[in-house]
């Protein structure tokens, strides 16, 4: 039986990619994947909004910018959760438990973004803010409609990206240790750092996520949207410094 042409039961599907998956079953897939990961935004955003308007955001950025290891200790355990987070999310046994994965994801991120946001609200204002997650959104849009457009697929930047991710921790490493400032040129490899991750999950969206993963994918996705804001609002906090 040929399970991807069986479209009166599409849960036959699950278990084939997207790329394998009849043209119905594959469109609704992603169209819930990029539902899903609208969602994220959104959740984040209203928890940021809620945050920098409390007093949470004042403690919690003197907390994390305090000392340098606090900051590191406060990374390792968003890895940790980010992990833990993922593993729930690509779940296949209880959808419940991938939407908690991805809802933990969203509340860590806000948290660990929020003492930058806080930083760039006091001392530039909220418009800059607002002009990072502008900038972000086009970006996100342009590399989107380019691997769907060409079609091709991104998964041979992995080893890249792998690679270029230990890289970035360990030059941020030595940059604690030495007490050397990272710089604008760190942050723009970091910025085509998170280009190739958002190309790279893209195109697993198309050929290699399954059908029954589109909270995982989101939550890929998501992740990589939120590195990009993370370093497009630092590329602007720099260049207004100047």
């Amino acid at each position: 039986m040929n399970y991807a042409q069986d479209n009166n039961n599409p849960y036959l599907n699950f278990g084939m990619t997207a790329s394998q998956a009849d043209e119905n079953t594959r469109a609704s897939f992603i169209r819930k994947t990029y539902v899903h990961l609208l969602g994220a935004v959104l959740a984040f955003c209203g928890i940021e909004a809620v945050l920098l308007n409390s007093p949470i955001a004042e403690r919690w950025t003197n907390l994390a910018f305090s000392t340098q290891l606090g900051w590191f200790a406060i990374i390792l355990a968003f890895t940790g959760v980010s992990y833990l987070a993922n593993s729930w999310a690509l779940s296949t046994t209880n959808l419940g438990t991938q939407y908690l994965g991805l809802g933990l994801y969203v509340v860590a991120q806000s948290f660990i973004t929020l003492p930058l946001l806080y930083v760039a609200k006091t001392e530039f204002g909220p418009e800059i803010i607002t002009n990072a997650a502008l900038l972000t959104g086009v970006i996100f849009v342009g590399l989107t409609a380019a691997v769907f457009i060409s079609g091709v697929d991104f998964s041979f930047l992995r080893s890249a990206l792998t690679i270029g991710i230990f890289a970035a921790i360990g030059v941020a490493l030595c940059s604690w240790m030495f007490g050397f400032n990272l710089g604008i040129l760190f942050v723009g490899a970091m910025l085509v750092l998170s280009a190739g991750y958002i190309l790279y999950y893209t195109s697993n969206v198309m050929h290699h996520y399954r059908v029954d993963q589109y909270v995982a994918a989101a939550l890929a996705l998501f992740a990589a949207v939120a590195l990009l804001f993370w370093y497009v609002l630092q590329l602007l906090m720099s260049l207004n410094r100047r």
